[in-house]
């Protein structure tokens, strides 16, 4: 598969199973942050109440910084060599704020507080210019191929996130943070090869013109009603509805599937992507995936459950990739940092308004309990609903 999706250039698949390998080891820290930030604030003297609203701050600062540092990466990615300096400086600076966190902790709320945003912003840096990358370099018909291939780290670091809140009962917060700090800047070293490799390698995107009719603004508003319905989905009704049919003990092994989809069948759909365009599979595999969010709350029985977030999974793995294979082809050429960047903001907006959501124990009311049930798979509808809409708007 891999050949036929990159062409005559298997050097490009090459470079996008390193940079699906830097996504994991990204979002290990982020997970392993997320595992001990109750512990470090309970360390600088902050009540674990307030832990939600750094959650936010974060997001906040994700959603700016993604977008101003795709930006960037538009601007230094002419010429050879800069746009992998511009993310190596960055994420060693971020690696070594993260590094810090556990043992400045102790030292009271501003010092861990200045750490944390400090981290925020350059982590940045590992988010959309490995992207702009994809989209310089890389041959537009293996560019959906590749983009799967970045986002299976992501998925891969998701569904091992509910083990290693397991494993890591009960270990001191350092080891965990030098492992997932070094780890991580050893594998941003070879962002000096990638950028080597694909632009001496691979054939440049040819040049296009910047799209008309507004496509954009659309775009992002169908990506950010698609996170939405993810976020809620999966981070406030999965576990509940596992417990309906299952023990608490079995749930380390049952949320995983929800990613396992995402991961198995997002690199297949990328085939798709490449002969239909990222913004029809995005539609279609919406209309799938609301099918199957529904399904979650309808069915009875863990087998039944089980199908229906493995296909939910699956759909929200190919709206991913194709969004960033939309973006890309988008943005090309020259903007693609900032579409891309675009489309991890809205990301980090949908993360936002689900840790307000649970802030505010919205699923605790009675009322919004139904609500909960149905709106990720009307999030979806509508989202498909909004590229039509913006395509049909496009071609007129």
């Amino acid at each position: 598969m891999s050949a036929l999706a990159a062409g005559r250039h298997p050097v490009s698949t090459a470079v996008g199973v390193y940079l699906g390998a830097l996504q994991f080891f990204f979002a290990l820290t982020w997970v392993v942050y997320v595992i001990y930030l109750p512990e470090l604030a309970a360390r600088a003297g902050i009540d674990r109440r307030w832990v939600p609203a750094i959650l936010l701050l974060d997001q906040a600062i994700f959603a700016v910084c993604d977008w101003a540092v795709g930006v960037a990466a538009d601007r230094v990615a002419g010429v050879m060599g800069r746009l992998a300096r511009f993310v190596l400086t960055g994420t060693i600076v971020s690696c070594a704020a993260f590094l810090l966190l556990p043992l400045v902790a102790p030292g009271g709320a501003p010092a861990l507080l200045a750490l944390i945003v400090i981290w925020s912003i350059t982590s940045s840096l590992l988010r959309a210019p490995p992207f702009v990358l994809l989209g310089r370099h890389a041959p537009a018909p293996a560019q959906p191929w590749l983009a799967g291939l970045s986002l299976f780290g992501l998925g891969a670091a998701a569904a091992a996130a509910p083990f290693l809140a397991v494993a890591l009962k009960g270990i001191d917060p350092r080891i965990p943070f030098l492992l997932s700090s070094v780890a991580l800047a050893a594998a941003t070293l070879g962002i000096l090869w990638a950028e080597r490799t694909f632009g001496a390698r691979a054939t440049p995107a040819r040049e296009a013109a910047p799209p008309r009719g507004g496509i954009a603004p659309g775009f992002l508003l169908a990506v950010a009603l698609f996170a939405i319905g993810f976020q809620v989905h999966f981070a406030v009704n999965s576990a509940p509805l596992y417990l309906r049919v299952a023990n608490p003990e079995q749930l380390p092994w049952l949320m995983p599937v929800f990613s396992v989809g995402f991961c198995l069948l997002m690199l297949p759909a990328s085939l798709l992507t490449k002969r239909m365009g990222g913004g029809a599979v995005m539609a279609g595999a919406g209309v799938v995936g609301a099918i199957a969010l529904y399904a979650t709350s309808a069915v009875s029985g863990l087998g039944p459950l089980v199908a229906a977030q493995f296909v939910a999974g699956g759909a929200w793995g190919c709206v991913l990739m194709s969004a960033f294979a939309a973006a890309l082809a988008l943005g090309r050429t020259g903007r693609e940092g900032a579409l891309s960047g675009g489309l991890f903001a809205m990301l980090a907006v949908a993360a936002f308004a689900r840790i307000a959501m649970v802030m505010a124990e919205i699923g605790k009311i009675a009322e919004y309990k139904a609500v909960l049930a149905w709106a990720p798979a009307a999030a979806w509808l509508l989202a498909g609903s909004v590229l039509i809409a913006t395509a049909r708007r496009a071609r007129s």
